[in-house]
């Protein structure tokens, strides 16, 4: 069974051209994993980009049993943009299937040897959401959970819903490099 392709455009018309091109390209993720549901494909063009290199944004989701893999790329054509998110991707996906990622080798990672920026606000000015998402959580429990957030690439937290406890849970990274669980309740 081959996966649900769906292609979704912003600002901008999905030709043929591209289409055919996605299809092509995206069909391939099946042979990489056998177990991708579904692979969702946004195109965005941002007219206001800062850069006329990040103008195209080429962002692929992929789906499956206990398994959400994601990359996003800019670039200023939208076939080099989906090209790149698509190296990545398979990155991802090579990491998944049991290879593992080679870091700096010291054990340390970028979050530790790179200082944080510290933001500069006034007292009187309050903090603005500049963006706001809405995602589908995929039943799991703690183990898989913290497999996820490794392969998203998401290093200071995760919502997961814990299938074994039946309820929504938080988990975060700590300083020292071990992992916490926040489970909200409603007071």
């Amino acid at each position: 069974m081959s996966p649900e392709l769906d292609i979704q455009a912003r600002n901008m018309e999905v030709t043929d051209r591209i289409n055919d091109y996605i299809e092509k390209k995206a069909s391939k993720l099946d042979k990489f994993l056998p177990a991708i549901e579904e692979t969702r494909i946004e195109l965005v063009y941002e007219k206001s980009a800062r850069s006329a290199a990040d103008r195209h944004i080429a962002q692929i989701t992929v789906r499956g049993k206990n398994m959400l893999l994601r990359s996003e790329e800019r670039a200023d054509d939208i076939f080099a943009a989906f090209d790149t998110a698509m190296d990545r991707i398979q990155r991802q996906i090579d990491r998944y299937k049991g290879k593992r990622y080679r870091g700096r080798g010291d054990g340390r990672s970028a979050a530790d040897v790179v200082p944080m920026p510290e933001m500069d606000m006034e007292d009187d000015e309050e903090p603005v959401i500049v963006r706001s998402k809405k995602f589908t959580l995929i039943p799991m429990n703690e183990a898989e959970a913290i497999e996820q957030m490794q392969l998203l690439g998401h290093n200071n937290f995760f919502i997961f819903f814990d299938a074994d406890a039946n309820c929504i849970k938080v988990l975060y990274r700590r300083r020292n490099g071990t992992y916490g669980i926040i489970v909200p309740e409603v007071g």
